[in-house]
């Protein structure tokens, strides 16, 4: 048989031969089809239409081992744009199955299709999958939960009992509008009318007995909660009545065990709790609500609740005390104790040292209508002073892989433009960021730093950063500026945590690490989808290493059309 020196057949043999191997090395492929639809739901008294998957809210979860393949068919039924996010999965030389809009993928549009094909290579514990389309998360979201290879045991004793339990946050009225309305306006968008555990406000709130979620449990059993905080806007304490919780693992990587009463989660995080029903035989609550930091800014304040009940008991549910709502002070003991079981890997001859100044900014109205802003202006957000506009016509990865011009720039800053005093008073002329899409270059196999440093213009505030394609360990937190010559020296580089979304501290900072060796298009965003809508997000590129593992995929043939 003749060779074949086509470069471009090439590429698409090392393809093959990859997912080949893939799945020789893998449990059974895994597939499951998502129907994104419409569906009436009656909540807090008022019924209105939501998008869920598979008519169900939350959507179905994900229950898979690690090695295995997953193909997700994803076809959309409903009236708005979507796409599927799977939150933490690495998605090694597959971008393409990452799925935030226009940044890995043009959107499914309503009646298209699209699948979804990956592996789950060297992670477990509980991750889970979202849209990632203008708002529509709010109601499409599930859990993914990793299980460890067969044969292969948890780092704990196996419980008795394993819970989802997906904290969100519910509007009376159609998500997309209240976005809609908020761009327009310029001023921030309604908060939302209630806050859930797995899709119910629970039963403290109007017309939401009935549907709130129970579980039954024999004394002694153990239960592993797998909480997820899937809110659109709001990092949440979590908490259960008079019983003790062990954290073992943060977004899918187990943690050196410690307890607790209470755990802090921020949009996009999951924590692994283990729970022992060890109290007198009765019903307590478990409860989630607020943990708020933007100065004068509405939020959600209501609490919601499920219900953990012995069996054959019939009590009144127990309500347990929860943190004050701005209470840092218990945020900070929590972090504080999160950190891997053991001596970690932590890149120490750093390659890129990035320092990114995030925050709020402010946009002048004119021209246009009267905005609704602070003093007629509109609400904006930045990393270093570039507002972040993503493309509309292409993806960022197409454009990259395509080489198409005039897409995007790669000169995002390594660090702020202009140097100042980020959590005191913020000159009036700073206010104001840059629209742009600018993207980041790495090289493949780059030791990268980056420090997130909170910004006091309009408000400080805790903003819980996503990277994607990544986990990293987090070195080093804490308030006021960072300062280079004596918070280094305070790091932990023997056994930080690995993240996937890290809340970067009000009115503080926090250093991150990681090995960019996973090549593609990567974006980094604030996971409050406010801050997302109003600019709060770039992207890397990290290039290819050498060879075929160190080497992008090609785009699958079905990626949607833009």
């Amino acid at each position: 048989m003749e060779s074949n020196n086509n470069p471009f057949f090439s590429v698409i043999l090392v393809a093959i031969l990859l997912t080949l191997v893939c799945i020789t090395n893998a449990n059974p492929e895994i597939y499951h089809e998502f129907t994104v639809q419409e569906k009436t739901v009656t909540r807090l008294c008022k019924s209105h239409k939501i998008i869920t998957v598979n008519g169900q809210f939350p959507g179905p979860t994900l229950d898979v081992r690690n090695g295995d393949a997953v193909t997700v068919k994803v076809t959309n039924k409903a009236r708005y744009n979507v796409t599927i996010h799977w939150h933490g999965l690495r998605m090694m030389q597959n971008p393409w199955a990452d799925g935030p809009e226009f940044v890995t993928q043009c959107p499914i549009r309503p009646g298209g299709s699209y699948t979804y094909r990956f592996v789950i290579q060297d992670q477990e514990g509980t991750l889970w999958w979202h849209a990632h389309s203008r708002w529509i998360r709010a109601t499409v979201y599930g859990a993914l939960v990793i299980r460890p290879k067969l044969g292969v045991s948890y780092p704990f004793p196996k419980p008795k009992l394993e819970l989802p339990i997906l904290l969100g946050e519910w509007w009376n009225r159609d998500i997309i509008s209240v976005l809609q309305q908020a761009l327009f306006s310029g001023a921030a968008p309604n908060i939302s009318d209630a806050l859930t555990i797995n899709g119910q406000p629970g039963d403290l709130l109007k017309c939401s007995k009935q549907g709130t979620i129970r579980y039954s449990v024999n004394p002694g059993d153990s239960i592993l909660l797998r909480v997820i905080n899937a809110a659109l806007n709001q990092q949440l304490f979590f908490t259960v009545a008079n019983h003790k919780l062990t954290v073992v693992a943060t977004d899918a990587v187990y943690t050196k065990p410690f307890t607790t009463n209470v755990i802090m989660v921020g949009p996009g995080q999951t924590t692994d709790v283990l729970l022992t029903a060890d109290q007198k035989p009765g019903r307590y609550y478990m409860a989630a609500r607020a943990y708020a930091t933007a100065q004068n800014a509405p939020f959600d304040n209501t609490t919601t609740t499920a219900i953990l009940e012995y069996k054959s008991a019939t009590s009144q549910p127990i309500l347990p005390p929860l943190p004050a709502f701005n209470d840092t002070n218990t945020v900070t003991a929590f972090s504080n104790q999160l950190k891997s079981p053991g001596k970690v890997d932590v890149p120490t001859k750093i390659d890129e040292s990035l320092l990114f100044v995030v925050g709020f900014g402010f946009f002048n109205c004119s021209p246009g209508p009267r905005c609704q802003g602070p003093n007629n202006t509109r609400f904006g957000a930045s990393m270093n002073n570039v507002s972040f506009v993503l493309p509309s016509t292409v993806s960022l990865l197409q454009a990259y892989t395509n080489k198409v011009p005039n897409v995007y720039t790669t000169d995002f800053p390594p660090t702020p433009p202009v140097k100042f005093d980020y959590t005191g008073n913020v000159p009036r002329g700073l206010w104001q960021p840059v629209r742009g899409t600018k993207l980041y270059n790495l090289k493949f196999g780059d030791n990268v730093q980056i420090v997130l440093q909170d910004t006091s213009i309009f408000s400080t505030e805790d903003h819980p950063v996503h990277l994607h394609g990544y986990h990293f360990y987090v070195v080093g937190q804490g308030f006021g500026n960072f300062n280079p010559s004596s918070d280094p020296a305070r790091f932990n580089l023997i056994d930080p945590p690995q993240r996937n979304t890290i809340d970067v501290p009000v009115g503080g900072w926090a250093a991150i690490r990681f090995v960019a060796d996973n090549p593609g298009v990567w974006l980094m965003h604030c996971h409050i989808d406010t801050h997302l809508a109003w600019g709060f997000a770039m992207a890397f590129i990290v290039g290819n290493g050498v060879g075929p593992s160190q080497t992008l995929l090609p785009a699958p043939v079905d990626l949607p059309p833009c």
